[in-house]
């Protein structure tokens, strides 16, 4: 989801704008995260109890216009690129239009028999192939990882991969508010501007407000993007201390001392607006 100014109020035809060198991506203010989409650990999925659920999302997103989809190589690993590529091309062309495509490189040798991880362009060009595309919408550098390339060479490769036309958008995922800054500034050597910075951001994860992480993107115009906005399913009203969530489910990890009552708090506002609170068990 995307971190809107406090006095934004979101509704279905709600965007927000990834800024590009050659061109903006204009993006739906929610966006569908499928790291469970092949993952097995820690999710456990399983190609025949869970594609026909996915497809059913996919589905729905794509006929509501809202279909903006965030992937990456290390999901999988590499088996979430190859699902959302076969989406893609079961996907009839009326509905393709306004689907929007993010994936991510992870800096690290996660592949069998590498010592290196493979450099970023090489890598969007294999994730390319997986998603059977020619170019992504948005394309991240999923962790701040420094061994292998410095910042300055990351930053080289993410303006190799605008320039080639690979992908629309960069942006980075997990940077701190120094590493997310020192990126903007390398990248802006290149004219490229750092469009987003995806961090694990809920009602239990409130760190990017007091860090000054969310200030330093505002004023950069870059797009913060939640992941695990529902703490993992934790907020969904799915699960209690009675009835926690199953798998290694780190993120959103409080005590349920500390969830209960924010569930029952949460619970009462939406009462109090005619909502429902519990929702449904395939975005949890």
């Amino acid at each position: 989801m995307a971190s809107l100014k406090t006095e934004t109020i979101i509704t279905h035809s709600t965007k927000v704008v990834l800024k590009g060198k050659l061109q903006n991506v204009e993006v739906p203010a929610t966006c569908c995260g499928t790291w469970s989409w092949g993952e097995k650990r820690p999710w456990g999925y399983t190609e025949e109890r869970d594609l026909p659920g996915i497809k059913e999302v996919w589905s729905l997103l794509n006929k509501q216009k809202i279909g903006f989809y965030d992937g990456a190589e290390g999901y999988g690993p590499l088996e979430n690129e190859r699902i959302i590529g076969k989406l893609l091309k079961e996907t009839p062309e009326e509905e393709k239009t306004g689907i929007i495509i993010a994936t991510k490189w992870i800096p690290l040798p996660i592949f069998p028999g590498r010592l290196w991880p493979v450099g970023i362009v090489g890598a969007l060009k294999k994730s390319l192939a997986r998603l059977g595309v020619k170019q992504v919408d948005l394309y991240q550098v999923h962790i701040p990882v420094f061994l292998f390339y410095g910042i300055e060479g990351i930053a080289r490769g993410l303006a190799e991969c605008v320039e080639l036309g690979l992908t629309k958008t960069v942006g980075v995922s997990n940077y701190n508010e120094e590493q997310m800054v020192r990126m903007f500034d390398e990248l802006k050597k290149y004219g490229v501007p750092l469009a987003s910075n995806q961090i694990e951001y809920n009602l239990l994860r409130t760190i990017p407000e007091k860090s000054g992480l969310l200030a330093a993107c505002h004023e950069r115009d870059i797009v913060p993007l939640a992941y695990s906005p529902l703490a993992q399913g934790r907020l969904t009203g799915k699960y209690s201390s009675k009835n926690p969530p199953t798998g290694t489910r780190i993120y959103g990890n409080q005590p349920w001392e500390v969830i209960d009552p924010l569930l029952e708090a949460m619970k009462e506002i939406a009462e109090k607006r005619g909502l429902f609170f519990l929702y449904p068990s395939f975005l949890c």
